[in-house]
């Protein structure tokens, strides 16, 4: 039965995060944003993280989209840096034209630093970007 669901690839729907200044607090955070380069909108997304190591573990998010626009991004959560010596995963799932896409995107342990920023899609910002 299992073997009988076909969940087609994720292409054009990307997980960053950003090292982005906090105009409130006056301090340099690292956030995670869910960014939608498609020509379509993306219904119901729904995100779970957690982070993990082989002594650690964290507790899970999860957080819901109900409408994800195209061409657009929406913030996910603050990351707080001590978790970037994890590897970090974002589980996430939606829906397009009635068809569920599924993808789990990796920060692999120590990946996310400020060497490692690059050019963010549809962001006029940097940060580490994983497709």
């Amino acid at each position: 039965m299992k073997k009988d669901i076909e969940i087609p690839k994720v292409e054009g729907v990307y997980i960053a995060i950003v090292n982005e200044y906090n105009d409130s607090y006056k301090t340099q955070d690292w956030n995670a944003y869910i960014i939608n380069d498609k020509p379509v909108d993306l219904d119901m997304v729904l995100i779970v993280t957690s982070g993990y190591s082989k002594d650690k573990t964290t507790s899970v998010f999860r957080k819901k989209i109900d409408v994800l626009p195209k061409k657009s991004y929406a913030k996910i959560e603050l990351v707080q840096e001590a978790l970037f010596e994890l590897n970090n995963t974002f589980k996430v799932t939606f829906f397009e034209d009635n068809t569920m896409f599924d993808k789990t995107y990796l920060f692999r342990k120590n990946t996310i630093n400020l060497k490692a920023l690059q050019p963010v899609p549809l962001m006029d910002a940097k940060g580490v970007l994983v497709k």
